[in-house]
């Protein structure tokens, strides 16, 4: 009696991740902890004791980041080379911004910015384009477009930290306090997500469906930059003067983005569905992935979303007892915050223990992002309360 191939080789022992590692990976571990001790060396005098533990925790994430995922490597290290420059041009002078070629129109934070931008929607257009004609080429190229936007937007973010203690260094900070800089912070990480996905399943058809959320997250950041002029570096509020903003803002657009993931995966989704009912050789029905497949990236990418959108709660709760004396007030955006903790989270449940799929999670899910939506944004626009700094 013959063993079946599958079950002969799921009894043969994969490699564990370390032993999969090369010399690449390892150089990249040197690079990352000389880096670190660089920057404990050069700033350590002037960190506390909560900057030191994020700086100790940041170096192990982003060495295992690069294993897991290859491709972080390079994109890490061209961001470092970017922002490099662009803090050697300004030197100690911001007014370089002005004259400076290369910072005027390359690698200061507002020219990196509208790079970003750009690409962003030239690499919507391309996806689409390559999705429609069937060209390969044209989705490599739609990823390649998009890999340049995330570079130039981390580099954007990278050198308007080091901006803001050039313009006063008290009013030196992380570049995720408001929304200018949070709707940058949005497009890398949707966009990094997006790319991870995209090598994981070795499917480039996709992109043209996740990078038009990012497009119109860019259509935001645009119009709120030129009408309201938020690139312009300002002072902290005081409740923004604080190490938890370094961690809990961060971990909540890793959920964010997941959650626009997988909303985009699941419009897909429904027009794959539709098509095979439809037209089983219609273009989309032929060219979009199988429903297992964006089932399954619309489960990841909620998981994923819902597990550092837990974090980013828990941390902001942390927060909110430090700045105003309690872990929970009922503050419309904490309480939306919670409507979108409890959205997910009745999703999840219903998967595992329903075990539902399909179009009404797909619809769900789409519903989902714009809950998320109205609790970051909406709750700005139209509601007050502590989180009152956040307002358009």
């Amino acid at each position: 009696m013959s063993v079946p191939q599958q079950t002969i080789e799921s009894l043969i022992e994969r490699p564990s991740l370390l032993q999969q590692l090369g010399l690449r990976d390892w150089l990249w571990a040197t690079a990352v902890l000389a880096a670190t001790a660089f920057v404990f060396a050069k700033y350590g005098s002037i960190m506390d004791g909560y900057e030191i533990g994020i700086l100790a925790m940041t170096a192990p994430s982003l060495i295992g980041l690069g294993w897991y995922w290859k491709a972080f490597q390079p994109y890490a290290l061209t961001v470092t080379a970017f922002s490099l420059l662009g803090i050697g041009l300004y030197g100690d002078n911001y007014a370089n911004a002005e004259v400076v070629f290369g910072l005027k129109y390359l690698v200061s934070s507002q020219s990196a910015v509208m790079w970003m931008s750009a690409l962003f929607v030239m690499a919507t257009v391309t996806y689409l384009g390559g999705l429609f004609s069937g060209s390969e080429f044209t989705l490599k190229t739609g990823t390649a477009l998009t890999w340049a936007a995330l570079i130039m937007g981390l580099t954007g973010l990278m050198v308007r930290w080091y901006e803001t203690y050039l313009v006063d260094p008290e009013f030196g900070h992380i570049p995720v306090s408001n929304l200018y800089e949070v709707f940058i912070l949005f497009s890398l990480i949707t966009g990094l997500l997006y790319l991870f996905y995209e090598g994981r399943y070795k499917n480039r058809s996709l992109g043209g469906f996740v990078l038009l959320v990012i497009s119109a997250a860019v259509g935001f950041l645009l119009w709120y930059s030129y009408s309201r002029g938020a690139d312009k570096i300002l002072p902290l509020v005081p409740a923004l003067k604080s190490y938890w903003m370094k961690i809990h803002v961060p971990a909540n657009f890793v959920g964010y983005g997941a959650f626009a993931l997988a909303a985009m995966v699941s419009v897909a989704y429904l027009l794959k569905s539709k098509g095979e009912r439809q037209n089983p050789n219609g273009l989309l029905a032929k060219r979009l992935p199988s429903l297992d497949m964006l089932d399954d990236v619309t489960y990841k990418a909620i998981a994923l979303g819902f597990a550092f959108f837990t974090i980013a709660t828990i941390l902001g709760a942390m927060w909110a007892a430090e700045a105003w004396g309690g872990y929970w007030s009922w503050d419309p955006k904490e309480t939306w915050a919670l409507i979108v903790w409890l959205n997910y989270a009745a999703w999840l449940h219903l998967r595992f223990s329903k075990g539902w799929r399909g179009e009404p999670m797909a619809w769900w899910a789409i519903v989902g992002l714009f809950v998320t939506l109205f609790a970051f944004l909406g709750v700005n626009m139209f509601l007050s309360g502590l989180h009152s700094y956040g307002e358009l």
